[in-house]
């Protein structure tokens, strides 16, 4: 037995994952990874057993992803086999102390980053006993390797573990992820490494398409595992996430294009340097321009070599991603309005997400809200006491992705995109009359400047109007409580045009609804003064789906059981293009208009202009 199989004599252990209710949003699913006991792992090497992987290193040529091929053998094979993938490749090295009495000690402090079954291409693997894997990695700061065990994820007997392999450079800098910055001509760029200010400076170095360059530093920013809240993500879950750089890109020039790359000069003068990128900065506020506009909620991550697949997510969250890429040209931001990656306390995971959405978020502004699954933990000032954080209250969200509110803590903030205002709660947060929350909304609301931009659009990953998704309908209130009832007299009053939420795990859209009536009937094309706003559930970005309510109430129009995400499209101030498209084929299936003119943005209806008089 070599080196590394003697490290493995320890106890394995990850804590179950019965404690945590994952996937609040549609009362069902999972994290893959806590699906795996290893809590119950015995130690079972054979030395005719071997997990053989090549090549030693990837990314040769500077790529950041890669695919690996793993030969195995077993001499006494069943189809509950399966290969975890461990990063770092010694994963047996540390132990931590039980999080609660529910927690099974002692625990290993690391979970494979993702597995597959070892029959998964391999038809007569459980009579021959010799089989063959494609997986693909990506660089995650640190080396793998590649255990086979028998037993099924219940009762796994490590049996083999690979050689290391590893990133040429695995401490490079990569998935960049754009946001917009706290005013319209500033861009923030997000990006990941494994070079702490202690090693290098990292900067961005950007200029117009073709023209001089010039170089903006970064700030670092990074968190510990006490950072955690809980367990897993404090315990197994845990990994290391390196450094988490953001530089601000500033004065940009309106709809130019921009080509950047991030670099990190390490203090022996050498210099490290990602590939090249490319944006197009934001137009001005109030520009009539054509304007693209992407909204969904609840995606998660999934793998493109078909490992960790549960719950339907890889064909919802791979074709969600496929169809953006596939489209990019036609994009210019995009909304994910919370539940962004569903690690759940399995830190690996954020950068298995931020790779995965790559394509999309280093050439858009990639705007996401919070949702239950990033923010909520007992005790941490979360709205709600519940665990779907999986023991990250807020950390990872906040720390991996930058959005341009005043304290990240409190994730409710607005952006302006040339025509539009996109105002985004955060439904982990007290949103009712008399919080701060409540002050900012309307504020975002009531300071838009209509005539220069017209379509003014709330975001929220709960649903705080209306929803006929089952879990609602079972409560009785078809939306989350409080949320209407809170919030309907500002949209009324401020004449929201469009409001959008995920949580519910499929597609809605209703009429132009108040106070629970149809104000107007739904329609494919909407003319003439406002009368209420129309809300949309777009959160079948590509978690597992939810049902609907037998009960089909009034006010719902257009329901769809399937993955999918709205298109929002300005031509201009008077016409906006709405399309819901399905995640499958990219083709319209829902669709209307708006056509109007400033006058009928003044024009009063019922709660929405304020008292007069007719004194002289």
């Amino acid at each position: 037995m070599g080196l590394m199989m003697r490290s493995f004599v320890l106890v394995l252990c990850v804590i179950v994952s019965s404690q945590f209710s994952y996937g609040t949003g549609s009362h069902m699913g999972e994290q893959p990874l806590s699906r795996i006991a290893i809590h119950k792992a015995t130690l079972a090497t054979d030395n005719s057993a071997y997990v053989k992987a090549s090549p030693l290193v990837v990314g040769l040529n500077g790529q950041n992803k890669g695919w690996v091929t793993l030969e195995y053998s077993h001499p006494n094979p069943s189809n509950d086999d399966w290969i975890g993938v461990f990063s770092p490749a010694d994963f047996s090295a540390s132990i931590c102390e039980p999080e609660s009495e529910k927690d099974y000690p002692p625990l290993l402090c690391t979970a494979p980053i993702k597995y597959q079954f070892a029959n998964f291409s391999n038809n007569n693997y459980s009579t021959s006993g010799n089989g063959f894997l494609k997986l693909q990695l990506i660089n995650q700061r640190e080396d793998f390797s590649f255990a086979l065990f028998s037993g099924g994820l219940s009762s796994p007997k490590l049996i083999a573990v690979s050689n290391k392999v590893t990133f040429a450079n695995p401490k490079a800098p990569v998935f960049p992820r754009l946001a917009q910055g706290k005013i319209w001509n500033e861009m923030a760029v997000t990006w990941t490494s494994g070079y702490g200010i202690n090693e290098a400076a990292p900067f961005v170095e950007w200029g117009l398409d073709g023209g001089a360059r010039t170089r903006s530093p970064a700030g670092t920013l990074t968190f510990k595992r006490n950072s955690m809240c809980g367990s897993p993500a404090r315990t197994v879950g845990w990994r290391d996430p390196g450094y988490i750089h953001t530089s601000f890109l500033k004065e940009l020039w309106p709809n130019s294009v921009y080509t950047y790359k991030l670099g990190h000069r390490l203090f022996n003068g050498s210099y490290i340097w990602s590939e090249s990128y490319s944006f197009r900065a934001s137009p001005y506020p109030g520009q009539d321009s054509l304007q693209r506009v992407i909204i969904y909620g609840d995606m998660g991550k999934a793998e493109e070599d078909g490992s960790n697949e549960y719950n339907n997510f890889q064909p919802g969250s791979l074709n969600t991603t496929y169809q953006l890429v596939k489209d990019i040209k036609n994009i210019d931001i995009v909304l994910h309005i919370g539940d962004i990656c569903y690690a759940n306390g399995y830190i690996s995971q954020w950068d298995q997400f931020t790779a995965q959405v790559e394509p999309i978020a280093s050439t858009v502004p990639y705007m996401i809200g919070s949702g239950n699954h990033e923010r909520d933990w007992p005790g941490t000032g979360s709205f709600y006491g519940n665990v779907d954080s999986g023991g990250e209250c807020g950390v990872l969200a906040q720390t991996m992705f930058y959005v341009p509110a005043e304290n990240r803590a409190k994730f409710w903030y607005s952006t302006d995109y040339g025509m539009f205002r996109f105002c985004i709660a955060d439904t982990e947060h007290d949103w009712r009359p008399g919080t701060e929350q409540y002050k900012f909304i309307e504020h975002c609301l009531s300071s838009v400047d209509r005539e220069k931009q017209p379509w003014l659009i709330f975001l929220a990953h709960r649903v705080l109007g209306y929803s006929s998704g089952n879990f609602y309908g079972i409560e009785g209130s078809f939306e989350e409580p409080m949320g209407r009832e809170s919030l309907q007299e500002l949209w009324q009053k401020y004449k929201v045009d469009l409001a959008f939420y995920g949580h519910v795990h499929n597609y809605e859209r209703t009429c132009p609804v108040y106070q629970n009536q149809c104000v107007r009937n739904a329609s494919h094309h909407y003319s003439g003064p406002f009368s209420a706003t129309t809300h949309i559930v777009v959160g079948g970005g590509g978690a597992s789906l939810a049902e609907f309510t037998p009960l089909r109430p009034q006010w719902s129009y257009f329901q769809d059981f399937d993955f999918g995400f709205v298109k929002l499209t300005a031509f201009n101030h008077s016409t906006l293009l709405f399309e819901y498209k399905k995640s499958s084929d990219g083709k319209v299936y829902d669709h209307f208009t708006i056509s109007r003119d400033y006058r009928d943005v003044l024009t009063c209806t019922f709660d929405s202009c304020s008292r007069s008089t007719l004194a002289s």
